[in-house]
């Protein structure tokens, strides 16, 4: 049925992922571009290195990005919405909220920042009494006010949701997206040519407020996965008709995003949804073809499960019959 609330979802960090756990969320600690503690900074272990090489490469792309962020560990409670300024994340509150979870929300802290200030910035934090350093790279830029300093609007509010809610994976896979939109003042997410031609699938709507407890939505974009088709994003492209999805509960799905939802005037993107009478700011986003996997391909993929047919959900020639 989806989620109204992030609160308690802290408790639900066991993990589904191909040999990664939920609880490491996105690129877990591999795109920690500092780890500094009283002893000097944290070096990176080769897999790591690996990752932040591909996220500062795919980052150069405006809109493009790598996600992977467990809604199985988000928890807003305490979070303020007085500003992610110097003198916002310097708070008490912030502080308390911090440290109630500091492996959890230096992972969310991570989106939400990359989602809400723009490329070229970061935002850091030193978690006391350990002295630990976190430094969050900006990139998006979809909040200017909130990145500033200031609460963060309604739009701000929808937008920050939505980029959140583009970004899940349960699984804690690292799939490449294109991530178009508009900010919460109204201005593009620039794209170019080859990033539409690169990735070619169109994937999900995603909208929804999570400051308020309204909940996060995704729909498919105009296609749906057919039978022997399946993805490493558990919350984004699904079936026709597939409404429920055991992997991904803390979104609710609406089926297709028309349905819902206002594209622009060249169809890239969706720029208005409304569901239960509410309007939001949604993101759009696609996929490479190559990240849609299929059954008889040989390979056995997260989103494929054993059986003795040929669909991704019963797949004999990838996955085996199922047999002990």
């Amino acid at each position: 049925m989806g989620f109204t609330s992030f609160e308690g979802l802290l408790n639900g960090m066991a993990g589904r992922g191909a040999g990664r756990s939920v609880a490491t969320w996105v690129l877990a600690s591999a795109l920690s571009l500092v780890g500094a503690t009283g002893c000097g900074v944290q070096e990176l272990s080769a897999e790591e290195q690996e990752l932040y090489i591909q996220e500062q490469a795919i980052r150069e792309d405006n809109g493009l990005s790598l996600n992977g962020l467990s809604l199985n560990g988000l928890s807003l409670n305490g979070l303020s919405l007085n500003g992610l300024s110097l003198n916002g994340l310097s708070t008490t509150a912030f502080a308390n909220w911090f440290n109630g979870n500091p492996a959890g929300h230096d992972q969310l802290m991570r989106y939400m920042v990359r989602c809400a200030v723009p490329a070229g910035q970061t935002r850091s934090f030193v978690s006391q009494p350990s002295g630990t350093l976190y430094t969050w790279q900006g990139g998006l830029g979809l909040a200017p006010s909130w990145a500033n300093g200031a609460p963060a609007t309604v739009a701000e509010q929808q937008v920050i949701s939505a980029c959140l809610a583009a970004h899940a994976n349960n699984y804690g896979l690292h799939v490449p997206i294109s991530v178009l939109g508009r900010d919460a003042n109204g201005a593009n997410i620039p794209y170019s040519a080859d990033e539409m031609v690169t990735f070619s699938r169109k994937e999900s709507c995603f909208f929804g407020n999570v400051f308020t407890n309204e909940g996060l939505f995704a729909g498919n974009d105009r296609n749906a996965l057919n039978a022997e088709e399946s993805t490493s994003r558990p919350c984004g492209l699904r079936g026709y008709g597939e409404l429920t999805n055991e992997e991904c509960t803390q979104l609710k799905r609406i089926g297709q995003c028309e349905q819902h939802c206002s594209l622009d005037a060249n169809g890239a993107y969706y720029t208005q949804c409304t569901v239960n009478g509410v309007q939001y700011k949604p993101i759009t986003t696609r996929m490479r073809s190559q990240d849609i996997h299929r059954c008889g391909d040989g390979v056995c993929q997260q989103g494929e499960s054993c059986g003795w047919g040929t669909t991704a959900d019963s797949c004999r020639s990838d996955c085996g019959s199922c047999s002990r």
